[in-house]
């Protein structure tokens, strides 16, 4: 499961990473024999039973089908982990890693400390554009590098309460955004100064109501041919923001919306306020349907698309994509051990489809997306429709990981919060802004 706004955040701790580890030699270590009788170590960020359990079966089938090599799994480990590892090198270090921050996809191929996987996968014969979502492989390399491939696969779209709706007399989910609004208002209830029910928080600490999420609806273009900083020059963003902070005035204004929204209770616990009725519609992952099922939700939930700018229209049923990636440690001396694992829990069919049965993520394979033993119910199948859309996008990698969207974000937060008012002069700062941060990076 994926924390991305929080993953953005751990993003910027590892930025540094690019700079500090520039002298790691980019020159494969895969002499190692992989028929022979190995132990290699595998670190990854999962913690909770479930997930754990899920990942110890994968690798118990992978070790049946090579009972030459033995894996060493090692949970719960985070990006700062990661980093300090993979700059030490040594006896402790990983071989194999995975990561939830396809942000720091840039950085882990940039500064070298993931093996570059392209001879690895020429031996293989994976061709992966047979393999992988379109999406999947972008987030997974960086200026035709790759160093991670994609470990199942998150979609974000719209949850709505189909009670609410039911009462609100709203047929169906929207489809445009302006029909997206005209539901926010006719479903927010208005209590005091407060609210009953809020249609939609639109605001940007509204747990994932980020820009980038919000952006993806827009298809936008970063960076430019040349990396600079694009954000300005993109109508993209400035259609994104005004739309949002729009919304923001005609659901209330910012001041009373953060109000409520201050009685929200934890992202990923109970009280998440889609669970609790607080909120109408909501824009997550795939991995809300079972956590709204463990939290005991009342009435009847929807899941569609995210609604689209009505002059796209003819591209609904897209969204933003994320995803956990995995890799070999450039200072593994048993890559191509390591390389079996990796290979087999991104490419095998039914090791990709048991893992996301598991942990209710989207699978990583266009094989596994289709294949029938995949637990899908209706609300699941929208999940694995975004995931296939031609126009879906991600966020692209960066040389400092994540932090170009927490200078964004950090404009976003000004811009609906009344601070900001020049938007085109407050988005050309923002580009200079990263462009600096990049630089420095290199």
């Amino acid at each position: 499961m994926r924390r991305v706004h929080k993953a953005v955040i751990a993003a910027a701790a590892v930025a540094l990473l690019g700079t500090a580890c520039t002298g790691t030699s980019s020159a494969p270590k895969a002499s190692d024999d992989a028929t022979k009788d190995t132990t290699i170590t595998f670190w990854h960020g999962w913690s909770a039973p479930s997930e754990v359990a899920a990942i110890a079966a994968n690798v118990k089938a992978f070790e049946t089908a090579h009972p030459n090599i033995h894996v060493k799994v090692v949970g719960n480990i985070n990006d700062d982990k990661i980093k300090q590892a993979l700059r030490a090198g040594g006896p402790n270090s990983p071989d194999v890693v995975s990561s939830f921050t396809t942000d720091n996809v840039g950085t882990f191929c940039a500064s070298n400390v993931f093996a570059d996987l392209k001879p690895f996968l020429d031996k293989s014969g994976v061709d992966l554009d047979k393999t992988f979502p379109k999406p999947l492989q972008d987030y997974t390399q960086f200026e035709g590098k790759r160093c991670t491939l994609p470990l199942l696969n998150d979609a974000y779209g719209l949850y709505y309460n189909k009670d609410a709706f039911k009462a609100a007399g709203i047929a169906g989910p929207p489809k445009t955004l302006s029909e997206f609004d005209a539901d926010a208002k006719k479903l927010t209830k208005a209590k005091g100064d407060s609210f009953s029910q809020l249609g939609f928080m639109p605001n940007f600490h509204g747990f994932e109501s980020t820009t980038t999420h919000f952006a993806a609806q827009w298809n936008p273009t970063y960076f430019t041919a040349d990396g600079k900083s694009n954000l300005a020059a993109d109508p993209a963003f400035g259609k994104m923001l005004t739309w949002q902070s729009n919304l923001v005035k005609e659901l209330g204004g910012f001041a009373k919306l953060e109000k409520y929204r201050a009685t929200f209770g934890d992202e990923f616990g109970a009280k998440n306020p889609f669970h609790t009725g607080q909120v109408a519609m909501s824009i997550d992952g795939e991995w809300r349907l079972g956590m709204a099922k463990e939290a005991g939700v009342k009435f009847d939930i929807g899941v569609a698309p995210f609604p689209v700018p009505d002059d796209q229209a003819d591209s609904y049923g897209k969204g933003y994509l994320s995803g956990t990636i995995i890799g070999i440690a450039n200072t593994s001396e048993k890559q191509n051990a390591a390389w079996e694992l990796v290979k087999y829990m991104t490419t095998d069919t039914d090791a990709v489809v048991n893992f996301a049965n598991a942990i209710h993520n989207v699978p990583s394979t266009l094989d596994a997306l289709k294949s029938p033993k995949l637990v899908a119910d209706d609300n699941f199948k929208v999940f694995l429709e975004i995931a296939q859309h031609a126009k879906s996008s991600t966020t692209p990698a960066s040389p400092n990981g994540g932090a170009y969207q927490l200078t964004l974000q950090d404009f976003g937060y000004a811009f609906e919060a009344g601070k900001q008012t020049d938007l085109a002069a407050g988005l050309a700062k923002t580009d200079a802004q990263i462009d600096k941060d990049i630089a420095q990076a290199k």
